[in-house]
């Protein structure tokens, strides 16, 4: 069962991004992100009130659900939304798969943990292979500025996703139960982004096409509903940081839809690079390294 849910997250969340490029076209980003999470909540709430697992909230805790409505089910897929228009969407998946560096930061300013000597690692290993997966367009001739904007919103959607898994925490912390939390942060997410909407007077465009209807159904019911749940099942089971694994292989699954389906070409750069990212976020989820056994007298007051 735990490597049918860890395939199954891997595959879903791993392939995400290519229906994200699918949708682009008539239709706003901002008006596709709304039909995408006013979608999923449709479908998750009558899913957890049938099942009974709807559990009770405080007013206190729609404070931080309606933050991680914005961090983890608007703002975030705005950036990355708009990414996927100027870089494959394979090289997205590269840059959220990152995110666990986010995290170790903003768990230090957020919880103030330590960032151990093994996150600088990662970072420097993730950050190596970043450049050399852009190498091309950053130094390969004529500075290729939309490639700096689709990394540049790419990490500032990152750096969202890092926050809303921050909000995450806390509202585990207090007891809300992550399925509860989604249900309403999806909710709380639509209801924000039908403000922007009416702000910005983007047109609510009728799906287009059947090509669209497809990647919208996949992203709402597969790609927020379902893999945040076999995440999630997945997470109870074996323990957050073992199911984190499951980040690491994203790119892979990307960047082979992105080879296959929109034409990006591989060079010698990416693939080290690609390669050096994996080893950041491997690094960064690997167990520690076991202790050299210590003479027991030395055992013996360390357990004192």
């Amino acid at each position: 069962m735990n490597l049918f849910l860890f395939a199954v997250t891997v595959l879903i969340w791993g392939s995400t991004w290519l229906a994200i490029a699918f949708e682009l076209g008539p239709v706003p980003v901002l008006v596709s992100v709304f039909y995408r999470f006013a979608l999923a909540a449709l479908l998750l709430w009558p899913l957890l009130l049938l099942s009974g697992k709807m559990a009770k909230t405080r007013p206190r805790d729609h404070l931080f659900m309606g933050l991680q409505g914005l961090c983890l089910f608007s703002l975030n897929f705005l950036c990355f939304y708009n990414a996927t228009a100027f870089i494959p969407s394979g090289l997205v998946s590269v840059i959220f798969s990152l995110a666990t560096i986010y995290n170790a930061i903003n768990a230090r300013l957020f919880f103030n943990e330590r960032i151990t000597a093994r996150a600088l690692l990662a970072t420097a290993v993730g950050v190596a292979g970043l450049v050399l997966i852009f190498w091309h367009d950053l130094f390969g001739g004529a500075l290729n500025l939309d490639a700096i904007k689709g990394i540049g919103l790419a990490a500032l959607g990152t750096l969202f996703f890092s926050l809303g898994n921050m909000v995450s925490r806390k509202l585990s912390g207090t007891g809300v139960p992550p399925l509860t939390a989604n249900a309403w942060g999806m909710g709380y997410g639509a209801l924000f982004l039908v403000a922007l909407i009416g702000l910005s007077g983007a047109p609510l465009v009728t799906p287009p096409s059947a090509s669209y209807v497809g990647a919208l159904l996949y992203l709402a019911l597969f790609g927020s509903v379902i893999g945040f749940t076999t995440y999630l099942m997945l997470v109870a089971r074996i323990g957050s940081g073992r199911a984190a694994y499951a980040t690491v292989m994203f790119p892979v699954i990307a960047l082979m839809l992105s080879w296959a389906f929109e034409g990006y070409h591989w060079q010698w750069q990416a693939v080290l690079g690609v390669g050096l990212t994996l080893l950041g976020n491997a690094i960064m989820f690997a167990r520690a390294p076991l202790r050299v056994p210590r003479p027991a007298g030395l055992a013996g007051r360390a357990a004192h």
